[in-house]
């Protein structure tokens, strides 16, 4: 997939209406919760959640939750907040090095869920290093697209130290743009006030899978509707893994 160098950010009015869209993803998710255990059973496979730009592992806290809720062994990714390079390493080893002794703990290849920013690192580490990924799920992560298609282009470049323009983040965005070798689900909306949604879904092919949802951005990771996708997601790969190969 080539990426996607003109898509603007989000209109005004997208942006001002995540906070109060974040506010009503708390109050509906109570009320939620107990059809949200009707989703099917895991596994027991590891999942290892990502957060998003600036956040850390509270942020994924409901998610993970629910993830063990359903029978997953849901990991944070305990690299502290989400600050680009500054929080995985230059290369990706420290987030690459969770991944392998998460790998090594149980014996299994991770299914990595990356929110965001950390859908992109996600897909990323899929490509370096398929043997120890089973298959990805990004949630409103910009991944087609340049930091140009975001309302937190200076947030990122504040927090990375990187510039938006630098030829080192285009080729790791092209990277990440490129469907990965595993099973992968994109979840995202174009409603979402942050990032455009139509930069964090790719075209389907036989690994590739989107589900679009009616969220905005803040808090998507909690919203009733991605949670349900999430665990679709990853019902599907758990159902493809243990079918018959013909």
């Amino acid at each position: 997939m080539a990426l996607n160098a003109d898509a603007p950010p989000p209109p005004l009015a997208s942006l001002l209406s995540e906070w109060p869209r974040a506010a009503w993803t708390i109050g509906t998710l109570p009320l939620a919760w107990s059809q949200l255990l009707r989703a099917p059973r895991g596994d027991g496979r590891p999942v290892l959640v990502l957060p998003g730009l600036v956040n850390g592992d509270n942020s994924n806290l409901v998610l993970r939750h629910y993830l063990n809720t359903l029978g997953y062994r849901a990991y944070p990714w305990a690299l502290g907040r989400n600050f680009g390079p500054r929080a995985i390493g230059a290369e990706g080893e420290r987030l690459f090095a969770r991944i392998a002794a998460i790998h090594d703990e149980t014996g299994a290849p991770v299914t990595l869920v990356g929110v965001s920013l950390g859908g992109i690192m996600a897909r990323i580490a899929a490509h370096r290093h398929p043997a120890t990924v089973r298959a990805v799920v990004t949630i409103c992560s910009p991944f087609a697209g340049l930091p140009s298609a975001t309302n937190v282009v200076r947030v990122f470049e504040t927090v990375s130290g990187q510039r938006s323009d630098d030829p080192a983040v285009r080729a790791l965005l092209e990277e990440a743009a490129q469907p990965p070798p595993v099973p992968t689900t994109a979840i995202w909306s174009r409603t979402d006030g942050l990032v455009n949604g139509a930069v964090c879904h790719d075209a389907d092919c036989d690994r590739t899978h989107n589900i679009e949802v009616a969220s905005g951005h803040l808090l998507a990771q909690m919203a009733p509707d991605v949670l349900r996708a999430v665990a679709g997601a990853l019902a599907r790969d758990q159902s493809r893994s243990s079918s018959p190969a013909r």
